[in-house]
């Protein structure tokens, strides 16, 4: 069983991604306020959202070229030094064209900070990768509990939302401050190992780190290595799961009004529930994932999403479906850390490119699936709509199922090996 060791550089990246999960879970409570502030429709408010998925889509484009140029921990920092001048723009500035830009700036330098964040784990901890991307996105949540707290507190003490703005900022700079203060640096670079990806399947299963392994014997570089079949399954399911997740963010507190009979404020508090059960469900998941193998532990989680929804969906009171959202969050906890871990380790020394690539998931994600569903629940409203989710999850779990058999392809027989024997499964 692989070993999680948690070392500075290990604990600093863990909050580095926490500072863009503060952002990122706090950005939906702001929207309805800065709507009020702009005085504009839902509809217009919501290019906000428009703008965070054009910011993924280029955030994704440039890490690579950033890492390959500066290196994976300045990338980071780089990422991180954008995200506070955009969230310092967006809380100065009014006007509408003036915010969708500052929060599409704030994406595009938070994907290079998750990018980067991946990848620097993904190399650091090997075989126990998937646990630390576990861990690494339950600080992301645990901060996304947090920010809506903070806006909350702004809010009642007549502050607004904008004060929270210059939190985000002094947690930066107090982050950066504790890494310089402790001497704590992240890599650069690292050379491609492809034990990571061994422990993902049977060392005979891996037909992508077979590739891999060749390209780097080819001397073949990160920025023109191809990436594997399993690689974009992987950036498939993502997309798909990540469709989960910003459904869900965006539409449970109308289903829980109509549905449950929760109160407008209720039903926004309880949205809550989901990032709860994905904190929960990341801490236990980092345990998890250093005894079980990622694909099945990932069609586990997809299994217990799916019995979450269904409790949540049918439930015809606020709290047997808030018990759902619960549920709902641990299944989904550990849907993107699973995902991206297996990703990362396929590409072998096209690490950096592959973590550019995923952001471009992300996007899709969050640019297509939300409409698709307010399409359809203009036509039949958001509790019939929501039986998209269960399609996604299944459309998951047939992805999970080909990403298995594409680890497990055969590798070609004239290849030369000194490889141990396989793993049994």
């Amino acid at each position: 069983m692989p070993r999680l060791t948690h070392d500075k550089t290990t604990w600093l990246t863990y909050a580095q991604l926490g500072l863009w999960g503060f952002f990122l879970y706090g950005f939906g409570p702001v929207v309805p306020l800065l709507r009020d502030d702009q005085g504009t429709s839902a509809a217009v408010a919501g290019l906000h959202s428009t703008g965070i998925a054009v910011g993924a889509l280029l955030g994704g484009a440039l890490f690579a070229p950033v890492a390959r140029r500066l290196g994976r921990g300045p990338a980071i920092w780089l990422g991180l030094a954008g995200v506070a001048a955009g969230v310092a723009a967006l809380g100065l500035l009014r006007p509408l064209p003036a915010t969708i830009t500052a929060v599409a700036v704030i994406a595009t330098f938070g994907m290079m900070v998750v990018s980067g964040v991946n990848v620097v784990l993904v190399a650091h901890h090997g075989p126990a990768a998937p646990a630390a991307l576990a861990e690494a996105n339950a600080a992301c949540a645990g901060m996304g509990i947090l920010a809506p707290l903070v806006i909350g507190a702004c809010v009642d003490a007549g502050l607004g939302w904008r004060p929270v703005m210059a939190v985000e900022v002094g947690l930066i700079a107090l982050v950066a401050l504790a890494a310089l203060t402790f001497r704590v640096r992240l890599p650069k670079a690292a050379r491609y190992d492809n034990s990571s990806s061994a422990r993902l399947a049977p060392r005979s299963d891996l037909e992508p780190t077979a590739a891999a392994a060749a390209a780097h014997r080819d001397g073949v570089t990160g920025s023109t290595a191809r990436l594997p079949r399993a690689y974009w399954i992987a950036w498939l399911l993502m997309a798909v799961t990540g469709s989960i997740e910003v459904c869900l963010s965006l539409w449970t507190a109308d289903v829980l009004r109509t549905h449950a009979g929760l109160s407008a404020g209720g039903a926004s508090a309880a949205v809550a529930a989901i990032v709860c059960g994905m904190f929960a469900g990341r801490l236990a998941g980092g345990r998890f994932a250093l005894r079980w193998r990622p694909v099945p532990l990932l069609l586990g989680a997809l299994t217990v999403s799916l019995a979450g929804f269904a409790l949540f969906w049918s439930a015809p009171v606020g709290w047997l479906a808030v018990t759902g959202l619960v549920v709902l969050g641990l299944g989904n906890a550990l849907h993107y850390p699973l995902a991206i871990s297996i990703a990362l380790a396929v590409a072998g020394p096209a690490a950096d490119k592959a973590a550019g690539w995923s952001s471009y998931s992300m996007g899709v994600g969050f640019g297509i699936a939300p409409v698709a569903l307010g399409w359809v629940a203009d036509g039949v409203g958001p509790h019939l709509a929501f039986l998209l989710l269960p399609a996604f999850i299944a459309v998951a779990l047939l992805l999970t199922g080909r990403l298995g058999r594409a680890l497990r392809a055969p590798r070609p027989a004239d290849e030369p090996t000194d490889d141990p024997a396989p793993v049994p499964a």
